[in-house]
C-alpha cells in the first residue's frame, strides 16, 4: 500500500512538536502542500527547520480557539491552492495542568482544556466544511487519545472529557458530511514520549511506574510519533475512501 498526496492541500494543527510535527512532515514528504499551525512559535520554527528541501511546508502561528483567525487561515489556503483537501486536528494537550481532585478544579481550567482540544477541532472543521462540500471531497482526521476511551493517565477530568467529546464529534460529522464524500475519522494514541509534557509525565512515573506502563501494553514497548502519523495518513488516503466515523486506537495494545 503506497500513499501519495500530490496536488493535495492539508491543514495540520498542533504542528509545533510531537504528533503534529511528524504528521505535517509526513504529508509534505508524500507530496502535499502543508500548512502547519500552532501557538508555539519556537516549535513551529523548529518544524520548518527540520523540513527537507523541496517540501511544500508553510508554518504560521494560529490559535485554534480564535474562530475568526481559523476561518481566515482556511480561506487563505483555498485562495492559494484552490482547495482544502484535508484537515488534521491535532492541537490539544493539558496546557500545563496536573491532576487534582474534582472539587479543586477551577472552571476556567476546565474550559481552557475544552477550548483547545474540542472547540478548536469544531472551529477548523466548520471553516473547512463548505469548501469540502463544494469540492465534493475531503478528509477530516481528529487526534483524540486513549484518555477519550478509558481513564486518563493524567487524572485530568477535562482532558478525558474533551477527548471523548472529540470521538463523539467525529461520529456526528461523519454522518453529516458523508453525502458530500467527506470522511471524518479519528485516531486515539496511547502514551508516547512525543513532547516536553509527555516527557515530564514519563519522568514522574519513576522506574517502577515506567515499567508498569510498558508491561500494560501487549507489544511491551512504547510507540513513536511516526506510529500515530501512519494512522492519520491511512485515514487521509484514497485507501480509506469507504471508512468514516471510526476511531482507531494506536496504543501498542493497552490492556
Amino acid at each position: 500500500m503506497r500513499f501519495s498526496f500530490e496536488g493535495r492541500s492539508v491543514l495540520v494543527t498542533g504542528a509545533a512538536h510531537g504528533f503534529g510535527r511528524e504528521i505535517a512532515h509526513s504529508f509534505a514528504r508524500l507530496g502535499a502542500t502543508v500548512y502547519g499551525v500552532d501557538v508555539a512559535e519556537e516549535g513551529l520554527a523548529e518544524t520548518a527547520r527540520l523540513a527537507e528541501p523541496g517540501w511544500a511546508l508553510t508554518v504560521e502561528r494560529l490559535d485554534v480557539t480564535d474562530r475568526e483567525g481559523v476561518r481566515d487561515t482556511v480561506e487563505r489556503i483555498v485562495s492559494e491552492t484552490g482547495r482544502i483537501d484535508m484537515v488534521v486536528n491535532d492541537a490539544g494537550g493539558v496546557l500545563g495542568q496536573v491532576g487534582r481532585p474534582l472539587e479543586e478544579v477551577p472552571f476556567e481550567d476546565w474550559r481552557a482544556i475544552f477550548a483547545v482540544n474540542l472547540d478548536g477541532a469544531f472551529n477548523t472543521s466548520q471553516a473547512a466544511a463548505p469548501h469540502m462540500k463544494r469540492q465534493r471531497s475531503g478528509r477530516i482526521v481528529n487526534v483524540s487519545s486513549g484518555a477519550g476511551l478509558r481513564v486518563s493517565l493524567t487524572g485530568i477530568q477535562a482532558y478525558a472529557a474533551a477527548k471523548a467529546g472529540l470521538i463523539g464529534l467525529t461520529r456526528q460529522l461523519a454522518h453529516e458530511l458523508g453525502p458530500w464524500n467527506v470522511t471524518v475519522n479519528c485516531v486515539a494514541p496511547g502514551f508516547v514520549r512525543s513532547n516536553p509534557t509527555t516527557e515530564r509525565q514519563w519522568q514522574s512515573y519513576g522506574p517502577e511506574g515506567q515499567k508498569r506502563l510498558v508491561e500494560s501494553l501487549a507489544l511491551r514497548r512504547l510507540g513513536s510519533p511516526r506510529d500515530i502519523a501512519a494512522g492519520v495518513l491511512f485515514f487521509a488516503s484514497d485507501h480509506a475512501g469507504w471508512i468514516t466515523g471510526q476511531t482507531l486506537s494506536i496504543d501498542g495494545g493497552r490492556l
